[in-house]
């Protein structure tokens, strides 16, 4: 039977759902689930809820221990339509996992849903997933979208004030018209299929749904059904976009509450297209909104090299 990789050092004790989240086992609560279920042992003993456990304590799952491995993995993947974001298979779909088949255990950051395409982020850091994921961290993802007639200025306009759907109004958006049918739209919330949800009460319906960029990450020079890890630039970057991000604080999301104009880090990934990098220099990171539509307009340019290099007109998103 394989060994399970841990991939983070500890100095201190910490509960054992989130020592799992991190080792890349499994979110917390599928912990909290697999504990009740008694298929967790600390030193042999089954393990409790909220139990915190130290870095020499021996843990297993279904009786197979989780070792300490230092590697840090992230990985960019440009996902196909018709590959499932899950690490469990469920009936005859294609699970990203079994796709990409990587020596360590990884898991994706956020989804994006079996019809959507584009970047996926893949991970054994469980709090880099909370870090880039959580809705009040405020962090970009920019999409390219078709849509199944012509648009105008008023879905332009209600799109990027924020639309009702799920019980709530979707927080303020940048929307760019790119064509008679297409838009590009950069989110910092990721309500479930939350860009087909928004066209949909609009009258439209969606066609194609790419993700082009997560923060400072880019699909630049991946094909499509291809990954490839992450630079010690990129690494770099996106460390210092995290850094003030928590990993713990869920903070409100949804309506004309989540208006993020004053966060550093959704003006940060706005200048992602330039050059195709992703990189914001410093003297750009205390810009407010005005300058991130600007940006915005700037971005165009890497969704159009993404579709000459697939030969491909548009892409289709995630779970959004």
């Amino acid at each position: 039977m394989n060994k399970k990789l841990y991939n983070r050092k500890m100095d201190e004790k910490i509960r054992i759902n989130k020592y799992l989240s991190e080792a890349g086992m499994c979110s917390r609560r599928e912990a909290d689930r697999m504990i009740e279920e008694g298929r967790i042992t600390v030193n042999g003993e089954k393990a409790v809820s909220g139990q915190k456990v130290l870095p020499e304590d021996e843990i297993c799952i279904d009786h197979v221990p989780v070792h300490k491995n230092e590697k840090k993995v992230l990985l960019l993947f440009n996902k196909p339509r018709g590959i499932v974001c899950s690490t469990k298979q469920q009936r005859q779909e294609i699970t990203v996992t079994d796709y990409l088949k990587y020596p360590l255990r990884v898991y994706p950051v956020g989804r994006l849903d079996k019809e959507s395409q584009g970047l996926l982020l893949l991970t054994n850091e469980g709090d880099l997933v909370n870090k880039i994921m959580r809705a009040g961290n405020y962090h970009e993802k920019e999409y390219f979208v078709i849509v199944n007639k012509p648009l105008d200025k008023d879905f332009i306009r209600r799109m990027s004030r924020g639309v009702p759907i799920l019980d709530t109004v979707t927080r303020p958006c940048k929307v760019e018209q790119t064509g008679e049918c297409s838009f590009r739209i950069i989110l910092t919330q990721g309500l479930n299929r939350q860009i087909r949800r928004m066209c949909q009460y609009l009258g439209y319906e969606v066609q194609k749904l790419k993700r082009i960029r997560i923060m400072n990450l880019t699909l630049d020079g991946i094909r499509e059904g291809e990954y490839r890890e992450i630079t010690p630039q990129e690494w770099e970057e996106l460390n210092h976009l995290l850094a003030s991000s928590s990993s713990e604080t869920v903070r409100k999301t949804g309506g004309h509450n989540g208006n993020s104009s004053n966060h550093e880090n959704e003006r940060a990934g706005a200048q992602a297209g330039r050059g195709g990098k992703g990189v914001l220099s410093a003297g750009h990171r205390n810009h407010k909104q005005q300058r991130v539509r600007s940006d915005v307009r700037r971005t165009s340019g890497v969704g159009e090299r993404n579709r000459n290099r697939s030969g491909k007109q548009s892409h289709h998103q995630r779970r959004v």
